[in-house]
């Protein structure tokens, strides 16, 4: 019987997940010109459903609303800035135009749009204002590194680990549907996630690199470090935010375990496909 519980909890889990996909397929059909079907294809949407799902997985759809729209928000934001945006100049106006709304101005195009829904969802929360930033700088950075030719050490790559968003959106969720003590002890907390973040930044690197190559997008393998390198930096983060995690097992146990999956989840699924579709 041991087998038949766990097959349907993982057939919960993939329901969950294939109702956060038609959910997030209806969102990105009401921001029309946002997400185009290349790179944003049914796959697409169905892996940004399984993860948020199997991230969450005692959540409902509504529950996790939140989570994944965040996450398809920051997929956006990287094609405009990364693929869409032409200048420097461009790609300034563009974060300068986010931040403007985060803080509350109305917004003035599709992005913005979507993100001041966002903002009114998480009510500007500052702590949110204040990671929308530091991803958007990060992302601006990296647009610098390519135009410029610059290339910088896995140090400094990491140090920018906010430009992939996973950050964002796990505020994002807490902010949403945190428990007392996470929402309490949020500096705790994000600390944790920030180590998951740079392992999830690596990880990316390893099983996209011929993909990430092929758009110009930033990586460490394409920016020299190689990949003995890069999996023992994975080993660190990994070990860094296990021991940051543990103790959350206590105080906190479904951010503990949601943190935890975010990792096994991602492991798994980029050692068979990638999230983007054929741009």
């Amino acid at each position: 019987m041991s087998g038949l519980t766990t097959a349907a909890d993982l057939g919960r889990t993939s329901a969950l997940g294939v109702e956060s996909a038609r959910d997030l397929a209806r969102h990105a059909a009401a921001h029309p010109g946002l997400f185009p079907a290349r790179p944003f294809d049914p796959g697409f949407f169905h892996s940004l459903g399984l993860a948020g799902a199997f991230g969450s997985p005692w959540a409902t759809t509504r529950e996790l609303r939140t989570v994944n729209r965040a996450a398809l928000w920051v997929f956006a934001a990287d094609l405009q800035i990364d693929h869409v945006a032409t200048s420097r100049d461009e790609v300034a106006a563009l974060v300068a135009g986010c931040l403007a709304v985060a803080g509350g101005q109305d917004p003035d195009c599709p992005l913005t749009r979507f993100l001041s829904e966002l903002r009114d969802d998480l009510d500007g929360d500052p702590r949110w204002r204040d990671q929308l930033r530091r991803m958007l700088t990060a992302m601006e950075r990296e647009w610098a590194w390519r135009e410029s030719g610059a290339v910088p050490g896995l140090d400094d790559y990491l140090a920018n680990a906010d430009s992939c968003g996973s950050s964002f959106v796990n505020l994002s969720h807490w902010l949403s549907t945190g428990d007392p003590w996470t929402l309490a002890h949020l500096d705790r907390v994000r600390a944790a996630g920030d180590e998951v973040q740079r392992y999830l930044r690596l990880l990316n690197d390893l099983s996209t690199y011929d993909r990430e190559a092929r758009w110009g997008d930033a990586n460490a393998l394409t920016l020299g470090a190689d990949r003995t390198e890069v999996t023992g930096r994975m080993a660190r983060h990994s070990r860094a935010a296990a021991e940051l995690i543990a103790p959350l097992f206590t105080t906190a146990p479904r951010t503990a375990l949601y943190l935890e999956r975010q990792m096994g989840f991602n492991t798994g699924f980029y050692g068979i496909a990638d999230y983007w579709g054929e741009l």
